[in-house]
């Protein structure tokens, strides 16, 4: 009797892992059930998530079918996507979710084909290292907002936001034959000081009235202050990282009848512009036997990490966002992904053929493109805004998230001064023209010479991306912060020029005749193709801005690195003639640029 005993369970287990994803389109159940509802239940019977988190903003939409085939065949079930908010708001009530790279419903579409599940981590705040952890800046625009609570000036346009993601949802829920098992309540609540329950309960019973009615789960920190603030009755409990019993421990024991399961392993990290080059993925073979040999469920954070292209990092990080992940950040497999897969398909058995590895996407070389510097910002100055003092960038003034602003006024003649500014995140100085000096980023004050007239003062304001953690997110606004003093005195009557950096003006921009000595050089450069593939544009001989390929935003560069190169997608080029613009904040000597097959 032992021995059936111990047969049967080992066919419990067996089933556990093997179970295959059901047709697609056909509706299906998924609860909690089991001892103590401790277990995910599909169709009723137990059901392990094996998830590999991907961001579909991250990846040129040509590959989302690839990245999920890449998750299937390394012995994964599930897709965790991000949605980020402020990519589907990029203006102020106006939503989209149908443009290129926004289709969430075509990607909940695709991996309903491919027979892959969905957590939906629908926010409205992400982290995920995006600008302002997915949320629209103008939330910034009120200086005393409370973001993540139930201040009405951030839940009236919450609400607004999700009416609308509800709509995508509703259809492609699995009771409805779609490939969503759960929809997750904000994210790493625990870890926010706000600490309002009442707004977390608010936003699960606004998805319910919208339609979409669970089942529920939360991502939080594996302790008990954190699991007690961000969690929610009869909402699955994720875990970041659910590793080791302890952490299973105490979220049974601060959440009782519901499941538990590691939202979030970590296999890498972000970078952040200036960090060393020495870093290396984490290995996490234990990790993964732990689950395995456990029947836990689990998602990778990380499986595929991808770029976040244009303005999109937020803080300090970098445009790549690889991560450590075992899919690389142009979607082949690293040599962590075929550990991972052996060792999966050890644990799913043999009659579980994992399907084959997606073929490798093609890589290309562009030889060396030829730049000629085109024009300055100085050389393309917009209408100004004026008002008495400075105003930042998400103000209702100047209604802006990203790019730069310039700043200017007019001194009287006069003596040596002091000038200080409190500003964020990087400014350039200029009296009648020149420049007084760039900044460390401590820099708050500037010598100012004597002047024997009235002069221009013009300060040039760059924005990184906005804070993505943490209670900075309600205080990160950019630009001038604050008021600007010579000798103490506040200086008033101000010009100021936004540049917000899209897409169309940057590359319609005229030639210009006698450009500007200034700094903030636009650099150009065309060239032609027989053939297209991915490829990795080298950014080594330049300073520090933005790049676009052909009108779409590679996103930052920077020389301090560690990233030296930009991934272009295929997509993104041309068979025939192709146009590269820089703009180089910090450089104005042209060099050529080459494609690369490789990262670095």
């Amino acid at each position: 009797m032992k021995k059936l005993g111990a047969l049967l369970s080992i066919a419990a287990i067996v089933f556990y892992w093997s179970q295959p994803c059901p047709a697609a389109g056909q509706a299906h159940t998924f609860t909690f059930g089991g001892t103590n509802n401790s277990e995910f239940l599909l169709d009723g019977m137990p059901f392990q998530i094996r998830g590999g988190e991907m961001h579909p903003s991250r990846i040129p939409p040509v590959y989302w079918r690839h990245r999920i085939q890449m998750a299937k065949a390394m012995g994964l079930n599930t897709v965790p996507i991000y949605i980020f908010w402020n990519a589907h708001e990029q203006e102020e009530g106006s939503f989209d979710f149908t443009s290129e790279g926004l289709n969430i419903g075509e990607f909940l579409k695709i991996a309903r084909e491919e027979g892959m599940w969905v957590i939906f981590r629908a926010g409205p705040y992400c982290c995920g290292e995006w600008d302002l952890g997915g949320m629209p800046y103008y939330l910034l625009r009120d200086p005393t907002i409370k973001l993540r609570c139930s201040d009405p000036r951030y839940t009236k346009p919450v609400e607004r936001y999700l009416i609308e993601l509800a709509k995508v949802v509703r259809p492609h829920l699995v009771k409805n034959g779609g490939p969503i098992l759960m929809v997750q309540i904000e994210n790493e609540y625990g870890s926010y000081p706000a600490h309002d329950r009442n707004y977390l309960s608010w936003l699960r019973d606004l998805w319910i009235r919208e339609g979409v009615d669970g089942p529920f789960c939360t991502a939080d920190g594996p302790d008990d202050p954190r699991l007690k603030v961000g969690t929610l009755p009869g909402a699955a409990v994720g875990l970041d990282c659910g590793w080791g019993d302890p952490a299973w421990k105490v979220a049974e024991k601060v959440c009782p009848g519901v499941p538990v399961f590691s939202a979030e392993t970590y296999p890498g990290w972000y970078r952040a512009w200036g960090q060393t080059n020495d870093w290396a993925p984490t290995d996490i073979t234990g990790k993964l036997k732990y689950y395995m040999t456990r029947n836990k469920s689990f998602c990778l954070y990380m499986f595929h990490g991808g770029t976040s292209f244009g303005f999109a990092s937020g803080g300090s990080c970098l445009t790549s966002y690889d991560y450590g992940s075992p899919v690389n950040e142009q979607g082949n497999p690293t040599p962590a992904y075929y550990k991972y897969r052996d060792m999966l398909a050890g644990y799913l058995g043999p009659e579980v053929k994992l399907p084959e590895i997606p073929a490798p996407i093609p890589t290309m070389s562009i030889p060396a493109i030829q730049m000629e510097r085109w024009t300055t910002v100085w050389d393309a100055m917009p209408a100004s805004v004026e008002a008495e003092d400075p105003a930042y960038f998400e103000s209702a003034l100047l209604n802006q998230s990203q790019g730069i602003v310039i700043y200017r006024t007019t001194l009287t003649a006069g003596k040596t001064a002091k000038l200080r500014l409190d500003y964020r995140d990087f400014a350039t100085v200029y009296l009648d023209g020149k420049v007084i000096g760039t900044p460390k980023p401590s820099q708050k004050e500037w010598a100012l010479p004597a002047r024997e007239k009235a002069m221009a003062l013009d300060i040039l304001v760059e924005a990184k991306g906005h804070k993505f953690y943490g209670a900075e997110l309600e205080t990160d606004r950019k630009g001038l912060v604050g008021a600007v003093t010579l000798d103490g005195v506040a200086l008033k009557s101000w010009k100021m020029f936004p540049f917000p950096l899209k897409d169309e003006w940057i590359m319609s921009l005229p030639k210009a005749k006698e450009q500007d000595s200034r700094l903030g050089v636009v650099f150009k450069g065309t060239f032609t193709l027989d053939t297209v593939a991915d490829t990795y544009i080298d950014m080594s001989q330049y300073k520090k801005g933005v790049v676009w390929v052909n009108g779409h935003n590679l996103g930052r560069f920077w020389n301090i690195g560690p990233q030296q190169r930009l991934y272009c997608p295929a997509p993104w080029l041309k068979q025939g003639g192709n146009t590269v613009v820089i703009l180089d904040l910090e450089g104005s000597t042209p060099a050529p640029l080459a494609g690369m097959p490789r990262y670095r």
